[in-house]
């Protein structure tokens, strides 16, 4: 970097500290203990530990019972608060929309003159691998499978006919679309500019900045920080137990006797928790790697095989049904998108469905929106906020659907249209091969469904990763850097949760958990009520200073001297002027 750019950097820099970075003498991470190689708070991260220590040794040691009040507690907010989900969840939607389409759309995170970290590809490719890509490998076969057979309630059609695989599509639609990544967009949003524009810790604190002010830095922010590191981590580690069986299982199916019949592959928890092991020593190196030469990397390779695998799909398979499959869906879709936004089941039939799917997916987001969210806001630095919401909600879920109009619509066309074997292997073996049994219809399906085993190994590796960058920053006080062996530290821990409670009580002790981590849902559903406004209150703060006299005056005052002025300095102030004037004209 020449002189120029360090004189131009410094000055962007220091008009966004004095005048728009809060008064306070405290800065992220500045109380941490720095020993053996670790940079940690001195309360979450011990804390932190000794409750993952104490659920997991709880869990094994009650066993059934322990699973028993875990489902009691979600069973309790999903059964009597699922209406506050559903509300809340379209309150994210309306938020993000208004942000982006108002005068608030043109600020920038990171500040006025922010430069972005990643190219748009690699940006989109990353936060589709950390939020969604896993949950549509398991779930796009196997959910319009199953509401073909028990149509979902809000819909009047008879089960195995074309109606109720229209309404399978549309259903599927709904709980992949946009408000699953409204969640995700919220958090990150919030995350992003507090941390980047405000300089406040890259934690869940520093949302409540305009209500607690110097606050956030004492007991409240710690617990908000613990019930963020409790969603994260156990969220990663049942979901990294629960999904090596379908990876043992579908290595299972493709290799044994089903599709190519050349290796008897066991299945259970052995060959499972040897999967962890393998899955999480690739995880952290990739996670040592950091974040561009490690997870960037993986989630463009993420990337590239789903665009493989469906470009696949969409030559051998019934490529005009898919293509007819998704138009119809979105028509469905955006036609019913308001009443299903809104609709709980309680007038008439269908509450099953929206308690068992809904409201389920719903608090599963939610739970997961601390995890998501902050690497969705650690790797945005740089974009407005009218691209970050375009490129968080919108094409995220279009995509979404296509993914699920070929894999899914796949599924249905031979379950309506074919012999029906997928169906029925679903009904027998369970929706973990249910992917593979689609793609064995198909030509050189054993190495179709060898590439989708690939592809969900290399999900879980960038989830995992990521998850473990997020726990970085939630235990070292949201400082934006930590040292490798912290790093190597949480995935090494993750990894060992989840091969732990396998090993003592099976899937039932993963399940447990799993409940556990989705039961801070409603809590956080809360938190992310208030964050709506506490973000509102941050943007409208940012834009009364850009449309200030003050912000006009600071600009004129950069002198030569300040810049050493070349045309480098002059395309700053220039730069920050516009932006300046473009906020002040609306």
């Amino acid at each position: 970097m020449s002189n120029s750019d360090d004189a131009s950097d410094g000055v962007s820099k220091g008009l966004q500290v004095d005048l728009f970075h809060p008064e306070t003498e405290r800065e992220p991470g500045d109380g941490n203990i720095q020993k053996w190689g670790f940079d940690v708070h001195p309360v979450v991260f011990p804390a932190a530990l000794l409750i993952i220590g104490l659920f997991v040794v709880v869990t094994l040691v009650l066993g059934q019972q322990a699973a028993t009040v875990y489902s009691d507690i979600r069973g309790f907010f999903e059964g009597n608060f699922g209406w506050f989900y559903l509300l809340s969840v379209n309150i994210f939607i309306v938020t993000l929309l208004f942000f982006a389409v108002s005068k608030y759309g043109k600020i920038r995170l990171g500040g006025v003159e922010a430069e972005t970290e990643f190219s748009t590809f690699s940006w989109m490719a990353m936060l589709f691998s950390a939020g969604m890509g896993i949950g549509l490998m398991f779930y796009s076969v196997s959910e319009p499978l199953y509401y073909v057979s028990n149509v979902p309630g809000f819909y009047s059609a008879e089960a195995g006919t074309g109606e109720a695989g229209i309404a399978a599509v549309t259903q599927t639609f709904f709980h992949w679309g946009f408000h699953p990544w409204a969640i995700y967009g919220l958090v990150g949003l919030g995350l992003a500019f507090f941390s980047f524009n405000r300089g406040l810790p890259l934690t869940f604190r520093s949302i409540f900045w305009p209500l607690l002010g110097e606050r956030i830095y004492g007991w409240p922010g710690h617990v908000i920080d613990l019930v963020s590191v409790f969603a994260t981590l156990f969220g990663l580690a049942t979901s990294l137990g629960l999904g090596v069986a379908q990876i043992n299982t579908g290595l299972s199916y493709i290799l044994g006797s089903s599709m190519l019949g050349v290796a008897n592959v066991p299945t259970g928890t052995i060959p499972q928790i040897l999967l962890i092991v393998a899955i999480t020593l690739i995880a952290t190196a990739s996670v040592a790697a950091g974040l561009d030469a490690g997870v960037r990397r993986l989630s463009t390779l993420n990337v590239y095989l789903m665009f493989t695998l469906l470009g696949f799909l969409l030559i051998v398979g019934p490529t005009i049904f898919i293509f007819s499959t998704w138009v119809q869906g979105l028509g469905a879709y955006f036609g019913d998108l308001l009443t299903l936004s809104f609709f709980t089941g309680a007038l008439g039939e269908g509450a099953t469905t929206v308690h068992a799917w809904t409201v389920f997916y719903w608090a599963w987001w939610i739970a997961w929106s601390p995890f998501v969210g902050m690497f969705v806001a650690r790797i945005s630095k740089g974009r407005t906020i009218r691209e970050f919401v375009l490129g968080v909600l919108v094409l995220p879920s279009l995509f979404s659907t296509i993914w699920l109009a070929a894999f899914g619509g796949s599924g249905l066309f031979n379950t309506l249209m074919g012999n029906g074997s997928v169906l029925a292997t679903y009904n027998d073996v369970g929706q973990t091969v249910a992917m593979f049994a689609m793609l064995d219809q198909f030509p050189i399906g054993a190495i179709s469904g060898l590439v989708a085993v690939l592809l969900v190994v290399t999900f879980f590796v960038t989830s995992s990763d990521s998850g473990s960058l997020v726990v970085d920053h939630l235990t070292s006080g949201g400082k934006h850097d930590v040292p490798r062996a912290q790093r190597i530290f949480w995935a090494m821990t993750e990894g060992g949760v989840a091969a732990l409670l396998l090993y003592g009580g099976g899937e039932a002790s993963l399940n447990a958990l799993q409940t556990a981590a989705i039961a801070t849902g409603f809590p956080f559903a809360i938190i992310l009520v208030v964050m709506c406004y506490t973000v509102y209150l941050g943007l409208k703060n940012e834009y009364d200073v850009l449309a200030s006299e003050e912000f006009k005056e600071r600009i004129d005052e950069m002198t030569d001297e300040e810049f050493d002025i070349n045309t480098s300095g002059t395309e700053v102030v220039t730069d920050i002027r516009d932006t300046g004037a473009d906020v002040s004209d609306d």
